[in-house]
């Protein structure tokens, strides 16, 4: 149980990288460049900590989801990227997709 919650937490801190490294533009803003090497560094100790006891195929899929889908919604609402139907579409196969993965392992 305890590598699952190491995974999601995994995919949440890589969905702050994304964010902070958007945010540090181009890592020429110290306190944004900082955040996302924080959250890049616990996002990859997190995942290597959940694959050693869930399959790496399991495991980094589910995590690149996370990260794919979590920076699609943030982009979304707090970058005023486009919110059609076709991209929320896209975003609910990946979440399914993360849902089989782990139903399956």
């Amino acid at each position: 149980m305890m590598a699952w919650m190491f995974l999601i937490f995994a995919g949440f801190s890589e969905v702050i990288m994304v964010t902070f490294m958007k945010l540090s533009e181009g890592y020429k803003k110290l306190l944004p460049s900082m955040i996302s090497l924080a959250a890049g560094t616990m996002s990859f100790y997190l995942l290597s900590l959940s694959l050693l006891d869930i399959p790496v195929s399991t495991g980094y899929g589910i995590w690149t989801g996370i990260g794919s889908a979590g920076a699609v919604v943030i982009g979304m609402f707090f970058f005023k990227e486009k919110k059609d139907v076709s991209r929320i579409f896209f975003i609910c196969c990946i979440v399914v997709s993360i849902i089989g993965l782990k139903i399956v392992s």
